[in-house]
């Protein structure tokens, strides 16, 4: 799956987009959220207010109980304001 990072997230973690394979029994985006918290202290700060970050599935806005599958695409990012 290709994973993409947008603004505070990608510069907390340091990278804008990664390849991985869907993690062994993560169903979907919480788990994925879960799993990412526990890779290192980066992706922990990262994700540490997962109810302010927004995640779109395959450019689908999505909520954290969205269904993955190897080869999506998960994109997170910050809520977006507009003026």
């Amino acid at each position: 799956m290709t994973l993409v990072y947008f603004a505070w997230v990608r510069q907390i973690n340091g990278t804008g987009e990664e390849e991985m394979a869907l993690p062994q029994g993560v169903r979907d985006v919480r788990g994925l959220i879960a799993t990412m918290k526990g890779r290192d202290e980066k992706y922990a700060r990262a994700f540490a207010e997962e109810d302010r970050i927004r995640v779109a599935v395959n450019q689908h806005h999505a909520g954290l109980d969205a269904a993955l599958a190897d080869g999506d695409e998960v994109a997170f990012f910050p809520p977006v304001t507009g003026g």
